[in-house]
C-alpha cells in the first residue's frame, strides 16, 4: 500500500480522472439537485436572483441545462432566465476551475503594472479571461475593483484578496494553491 503525499504540481500536468466540478469542491449537477435549490427559495419574494445565486453556489456555474428547470418552476420563460443570467457579470454558465483569480482591471491597478501582471498570469496558465487552465485548476476573470487601490496591483482568488502583486509573487502563490494527492509505492 501506498502514502499518500501532497507534492505542488507543474502547469503541464494534467489529471483528467476527477471531474473537474469536483476538482472545483462542486457537486455535478442532476435535475433533482436544481430543484432542490429552486424548491428551497421560490416563495420567497424576488426569489430569482436567489435560486441563481444557490445554483452556482453549489455547482460552481448555472448550467444552460438547467434554465429550462428554473423556467418551469418560475413560470418565466427562458428568454427571460437566461437574459438574467446574461444581464449579470456574476453569473457564469460554464465551469470553473478550483481557483477562480479575479484580477483588478481599474486605474489604481493598471497604473501600478496590473496590464504587465494580467500578462504575466495569463501567459503562465495558458488561459485568457473566462477561461481555465488545461488543469482545471485556475479560472481567470477581470474584475473592474477591489477595494485595495493602495496596494495595487491586486488579485483576488476565493474570499482572499491579494495586494502588491507581482509577477514572482502569483508564481509563488499559484505554485502553492497547486497540488494533487499522489500515491507512492
Amino acid at each position: 500500500m501506498g502514502v499518500p503525499m501532497s507534492v505542488p504540481k507543474t502547469s503541464a500536468q494534467n489529471i483528467t480522472s476527477i471531474s473537474p466540478a469536483i476538482r472545483a469542491g462542486f457537486e455535478d449537477w442532476t435535475p433533482a439537485l436544481v430543484k432542490q435549490e429552486i424548491d428551497a427559495l421560490k416563495d420567497k419574494p424576488g426569489a430569482m436572483l436567489p435560486i441563481l445565486h444557490a445554483i452556482q453556489d453549489r455547482f460552481g456555474y448555472i448550467p444552460e441545462a438547467t434554465v429550462p428547470i428554473i423556467a418551469e418552476a418560475m413560470r418565466q420563460t427562458r428568454a427571460e432566465v437566461h437574459g438574467i443570467i446574461s444581464f449579470y457579470h456574476h453569473f457564469r454558465t460554464h465551469p470553473v476551475g478550483a481557483h477562480v483569480i479575479h484580477i483588478c482591471r481599474a486605474e489604481a491597478c493598471q497604473s501600478m503594472g496590473s496590464r504587465q501582471l494580467e500578462s504575466h498570469i495569463k501567459s503562465r496558465l495558458g488561459a485568457d479571461y473566462h477561461q481555465t487552465s488545461r488543469d482545471n485548476e485556475f479560472t481567470v476573470e477581470p474584475v473592474y475593483c477591489l477595494g485595495n487601490c493602495a496596494c495595487a496591483p491586486s488579485i483576488r482568488i476565493g474570499d482572499d484578496i491579494h495586494g502588491r502583486m507581482s509577477p514572482d509573487k502569483f508564481d509563488r502563490l499559484a505554485d502553492r494553491l497547486t497540488t494533487s494527492t499522489l500515491e507512492l509505492k
